[in-house]
């Protein structure tokens, strides 16, 4: 949820590749050096932003990623006194550093992340390659105790999310990230550390500048946004946005173009529907897996005039997106993206 400005950060409240990498980190830090994955992702593919204009990139530039979180002034860390602690109801509570974590067996993965306060056809959706440390490697060392079933995540400007313990320890490739598109994190991003949990929304998975793993129960603790009414359990759900065109167009051959994604269950299918008429499939881009959104495209003879567009998305389980119009509160907007455009 969340944002890098307080203006939506209130309206959400009354809402109630191989080799090393270096980069230079906030001000006041030494370079940071991130060591070679142990294991890594395929080479990454071309998506189709150089033949089809006005599509989201494949992948997100950092630059262009969207920020949303909680912090009105970003938290200054540094990796020397950087700590994770990770205690709770476990039975061999530990605090961990900078330097032993990054010596831990670091994998890489690509992984789209959005927003439950993400509008249908919103912007607050990015996809990148991330580093980091599994989670659950962390979690097998503290040992959770029977009964536990929520790891509570805490960042260092006091925000927490709430996140199922059986979500981080079912195969998925749920992180500690400690870089993104192949270079550290910047501090927008959370510098030094941020939990990064496919298939669940930012705000029950994501939380930026890390510093404690609590194992818990959702009956002993509650995170900071579902105090404020936000659900505990927020798979994300399917959705789909119409990149171009959008407002006006010229006549004849042009293209209905845009992304889809389903994280953690990946995109077998995209329709789009012409003013009323019979929905059409779409042609898919490149397939990078289950956990990162897919871009489509579909040819279109544009006559001029007022016309409608919406697009609809299948995951790879078969199940099609919900079409019933729901706001972002409790677990997220459901419903189809629905542009009018003029054609000149």
């Amino acid at each position: 949820l969340l944002t890098g400005g307080a203006g939506i950060l209130a309206a959400l409240a009354t809402a109630a590749l191989p080799g090393s990498r270096t980069q230079l980190p906030p001000a006041g830090t030494p370079t940071i050096t991130i060591p070679t994955p142990a294991s890594m992702p395929p080479a990454f593919p071309e998506g189709l932003e150089s033949t089809v204009g006005g599509i989201t990139p494949l992948r997100t530039p950092v630059p262009d990623f969207y920020r949303i979180d909680t912090a009105l002034f970003l938290p200054q860390l540094d990796v020397a006194g950087w700590q994770l602690q990770v205690d709770g109801l476990v039975e061999e509570p530990f605090t961990i550093g900078w330097e032993e974590l990054v010596a831990m067996p670091l994998i890489e993965r690509d992984v789209t992340l959005t927003c439950v306060s993400n509008e249908i056809g919103g912007p607050y959706c990015g996809s990148t390659r991330w580093t980091g440390v599994r989670v659950a490697d962390l979690l097998q060392r503290a040992r959770p105790s029977a009964g536990a079933d929520q790891v509570l995540s805490s960042s260092a400007d006091g925000f927490s999310a709430s996140t199922p313990l059986a979500v981080l320890l079912d195969g998925r490739d749920a992180m500690i990230a400690i870089a993104m598109d192949g270079r550290p994190l910047t501090a927008e991003h959370g510098f030094p550390a941020r939990l990064l949990t496919p298939g669940v929304y930012g705000y029950v998975g994501a939380t930026k500048w890390l510093t404690r793993l609590k194992v818990t129960t959702f009956a002993a603790d509650q995170a900071y946004w579902t105090t404020r009414g936000w659900a505990e359990q927020a798979p994300v759900k399917t959705a789909t946005r119409i990149d171009t065109p959008r407002g006006r167009v010229a006549a004849g051959a042009t293209v209905v173009a845009g992304v889809a994604w389903a994280t953690h269950r990946g995109i077998s299918r995209v329709q789009v529907q012409l003013d009323g008429g019979s929905w059409q499939d779409a042609q898919l881009g490149p397939d990078v897996g289950l956990d990162y959104w897919r871009q489509w495209y579909l040819p279109w003879d544009a006559a001029a005039g007022s016309h409608r567009i919406a697009a609809r998305a299948w995951d790879s389980d078969g199940v099609v997106q919900q079409a019933t119009v729901q706001p972002v509160l409790p677990d997220g907007p459901t419903g189809y993206h629905v542009v009018d455009i003029q054609v000149d």
